[in-house]
């Protein structure tokens, strides 16, 4: 019996028989597309090939694409577990033809494929093509030499695929199988087409129209073909299964998930196995591309998925963090086949074991919530949407989670009231999120990349060079010519001008140049950006005389800015580098940017960098840095790379080459000190960097940090600027700069102790320590005893010690208290004894809030606190409460 894995590699070995080039999987974040979360099918890596904004490199390819569907409009999320292919991670298999073989070339490499290489039984296959497609339907007779009945004609969008409503478009043929009568349901376009028995497993879309925006449809003068065929699904044909679950591969992981928990995959608890092992695929590959779980866009998808996997971890009893166990399981299954995964297993098992330990600190009180909210309810009930809205809000419960959860006891979720909800909190915040991030590449600049070729970027081995300006647009539109006072997008046939990309800004600098009219003219390029892949736009703002393509013109970069971006850019690689080594290989690049002022790197990290390791990693960086050894770069293939030992970027995309950056030599002598793959400018020795300076570390997202730091001359302001306020302080405290430190101490220490006696003075004031009015005892309102108080200068945290103490002595009775402080009033009211069942502090509380101002009150029906802006209105708030009390 074939493996997963066999299959894929079948696939793939044959279509590169067949003069395909093989491709890798593209990441999972989409690189050409801002309006995908993820990639969702095999063709979304070639979209620009069959739109003809790029031109393919090869006229025909195969690959075996990972997708993710679980947001937005491809969101399988909700049934997976429960049937029998649904997934969030799935592999396509597919053979691609741009402009090169047509209808029948893919006809016969699909037959040939499933019968003659893969063996299915042709008696059991049948086919479907569009209503209208009698070329398809004749090859089909022609190659299978299937009869009228096993070619089933479709009139609906089913058979008939389009890019959107406009662009590329055409009919379809899918391929089925009949698994047997014992197996319900009809064959497609029957009334009982949804049933098991004839399964889909490949579709063959023939690309031959473009669809016009007016209704018009012509023939595309170069058709394509885009096919696809889920890798779990032909696999389970293969094994003889008609479950996706029941694959070599889902076994394995099933297996491990019942060693782990103890339980078995059956009953009730098989779908929490298979949610496990699914979500498992979703997360580490998620994870392997870059993709940090977080409250928006792509990490809200992954936080919903891993909280999915990890609620139904805690249904299956598992009393410690579950996942982080299992990706070891997946990685050797499919590290082979996608060696990002074994790259990244450090990051992987570190991420989920991090977010399910945050997850179970609010799941016990989200599920309290939510047993109560169901307790009265009865199966076939709707679950109030403003509920599941506070669980999503408060406790990070997911929709899907609160409707997977609910499920079990026959109940469903008013969804309109929950998305009203939802909206509300939308208009209130930032608003939803919005499209990728990304910016899409313009077509019109993928035609002039097809019509004049990739820029020649010479900046790796000079600052300056001469160069023929190409193009000028202006608006996004080709001009003939800018004048002074005008900003224009520029590209030149060569440039020494660094364009945007990995992090690194693009440069700056100055352009000069003779017209044809025999004046000088010069600008201020002022941004590089990349566009169509390889060409290196600059934004340049012409200061004198008139620019037109043809001109020479001489570039000249910033070079103080060059080498203070390159000084930067250097150090992040050897603060990577550290990092990993300091604080774990789990550490990963979730972003930089450096340009001539500063370094930002993020990074995977759960907690905090201490003083103690910030110490470590700066003294690591700048040990390498006085090596003061050469940089060395080198060509290679990235795979090459990866395998010589070299670092690469979750989510990234490499080219067939790539360079290759050596810095420095290990501090234990044990190879180099670091290697990673990387196209941006780089110091020429490691000396060249001169100095670090870590100058902040915070956190800017869950389980991820940043630090920003400083190289050379601007790390050496910053120490002198350090040195000035410690020597300013030192004569300030009339003490020897060493000893600040203890000084300081010394006076936060007196400051506490001072703090701690002023409070306690306030405290017995209040209680009637200096006699007077302070000193009066209780008054009775409503057949209640009261002890109301206005106390000036005490703040909120002050006010409940006091009220602890009135306490003692009113065991049975109302305790109001309002205290004004810095301008703003607080409140605290406890309710004790026989009191409690007359009176509710919360409300008592509420109505002085109110009437300061404020907006509400918190706490329990014995004791409660709030808040107001107005600290004169104390009295009336005082006078609020007792009202309240007299009814």
């Amino acid at each position: 019996m074939a493996t997963l894995n066999e299959i894929r590699t079948h696939f793939l070995d044959y279509f590169g028989r067949k003069d395909h080039a093989v491709v890798a999987s593209a990441p999972l974040v989409p690189q050409n597309d801002p309006t995908l979360l993820f990639v969702n099918a095999g063709m979304v890596p070639f979209k620009n090939y069959f739109t003809g904004a790029e031109t393919p490199p090869w006229p025909r390819a195969a690959s075996s694409q990972k997708c993710v569907r679980a947001g937005g409009k491809h969101n399988d999320l909700d049934n997976v577990g429960y049937t029998a292919r649904h997934h969030t991670f799935f592999e396509m298999l597919g053979n691609f033809s741009f402009g090169d073989y047509f209808k029948e070339g893919a006809i016969e490499a699909a037959w040939t494929l499933i019968t003659k290489e893969l063996g299915l039984p042709k008696d059991k296959l049948l086919v479907t093509v569009y209503h209208t497609d009698d070329e398809a339907a004749a090859l089909w007779r022609k190659i299978a030499g299937f009869s009228d009945d096993r070619i089933i004609r479709i009139p609906t969008s089913d058979n008939f695929w389009s890019m959107g409503d406009t662009g590329p478009c055409g009919p379809c043929s899918e391929i089925f199988i009949d698994q047997g009568p014992e197996l319900q349901g009809g064959p497609p376009g029957s009334p009982d087409e949804d049933g098991d028995r004839f399964l889909e497993f490949w579709n063959l879309v023939f690309m031959q129209y473009e669809q016009f925006a007016d209704g018009r449809r012509e023939d595309l003068p170069k058709p394509s073909i885009d096919t696809g065929m889920g890798l779990e699904r032909v696999t389970a044909i293969l094994q003889g299964v008609h479950s996706n679950y029941d694959t070599d591969l889902f076994r394995t992981l099933i297996a491990a998930s019942v060693e782990a928990t103890g339980v078995k995959a059956e009953g009730g608890a098989q779908p929490s196995h298979r949610v496990i092992a699914d979500h498992l695929r979703a997360m580490s590959f998620l994870i392997a591309d870059g993709v940090t779980p977080s409250n928006e866009g792509r990490g809200y998808v992954l936080r919903r998925i891993m909280r999915r996997a990890m609620r139904h971890a805690h249904l299956l009893g598992a009393e410690e963090p579950l996942m982080h166990r299992l990706a070891p399981t997946l990685v050797s299954e499919m590290g082979d086949a996608y060696p990002e995964l074994r790259r990244a297993e450090p990051a992987i098992v570190d991420t989920l074991r991090q977010e399910e330990e945050r997850f179970r600190v609010t799941l016990g009180r989200g599920l309290a919530l939510l047993d109560e909210a169901t307790a009265g309810l009865n199966e076939g009930d709707v679950l109030s949407g403003e509920t599941a809205f506070k669980l999503y809000d408060t406790y990070g419960f997911p929709i899907d989670l609160t409707q997977d959860a609910v499920r079990a006891k026959g109940l469903t979720v008013d969804l309109a009231e929950y998305d009203a909800a939802m909206e509300r909190q939308r208009e209130m915040a930032r608003g939803a999120w919005k499209g990728s991030g990304q910016v899409a590449a313009a077509a019109e600049w993928f035609a002039i990349r097809d019509r004049l070729g990739p820029t020649d970027f010479v900046g790796y081995e000079t600052t300056e060079a001469i160069a023929e300006l190409l193009v000028l647009t202006a608006d996004g539109r080709e001009v003939e010519a800018a004048q002074g006072g005008q900003t224009v997008q520029a590209l030149f046939d060569r440039t020494p001008f660094y364009a945007e990309s990995g992090g690194q800004a693009g440069d700056q600098g100055e352009a000069e140049w003779t017209g044809s009219d025999g004046k000088s003219g010069r600008g201020r390029v002022l941004d590089t950006q990349k566009q169509a892949g390889d060409l290196h736009v600059h934004t340049l703002e012409v200061l004198e005389g008139t620019l037109a393509p043809g001109a020479r013109v001489r570039l000249a970069v910033d070079a103080e800015r060059r080498a203070s971006t390159r000084a930067n850019h250097s150090a992040t690689h050897l603060l990577h580098a550290a990092l990993r080594n300091v604080l774990g290989h789990h550490v990963t690049q979730k972003g930089q940017m450096v340009d001539g002022e500063r370094i930002r790197f993020d990074f995977s990290h759960g907690q905090p960098v201490t003083p103690e390791e910030i110490e470590r990693i700066e003294a690591e960086v700048n040990a390498v840095i006085r090596q003061n050894l050469p940089a060395q770069t080198k060509s290679m293939k990235p795979q090459e790379a990866i395998e010589a030992g070299a670092m690469a970027l979750f989510g990234e995309k490499y080219g067939d080459s790539v360079r290759v950056l050596t810095l420095g030599k290990a501090l234990d002598g044990e190879g180099d000190y670091s290697i990673e793959l990387c196209g941006g400018t780089h110091v020429a020795r490691t000396g060249d960097i001169a100095l670090f300076k870590i100058v902040q570390e915070q956190g800017v997202a869950a389980g991820v940090r940043r630090i920003e730091a400083l190289t050379g001359e601007a790390a050496r302001r910053y120490l002198l600027e350090q040195a000035g306020v410690s020597k300013t302080l030192a004569e300030q405290f009339k003490v020897p700069v060493a000893e600040v430190t203890a000084r300081v101490e010394a006076l936060q220490a007196q400051a506490r102790k001072l703090e701690k006696e002023l409070a306690d003075a306030k405290r017995q004031l209040a209680m009637g320590g200096g006699g007077g009015a302070a000193a009066a005892g209780p008054e009775e309102i409503a057949g209640v005893k009261v002890m109301a108080r206005v106390m000036d200068g005490v703040g909120g945290k002050d006010l409940r010690p006091i009220a602890e103490e009135f306490k003692k002595q009113l065991p049975d009775g109302v305790i109001a208290l309002v205290g004004s402080a810095d301008g703003k009033a607080a409140v605290t009211v406890a309710v004790t004894g026989e009191a409690q069942g007359r009176f509710n502090a919360v409300e008592l509380a509420k109505a002085a809030v109110v009437a300061m101002g404020g907006q509400g009150a918190g706490g329990r029906p014995d004791f409660a606190q709030g808040g107001a802006p107005d600290g004169s209105k104390a009295a009336e708030g005082l006078a609020a409460v007792k009202a309240a009390l007299g009814g």
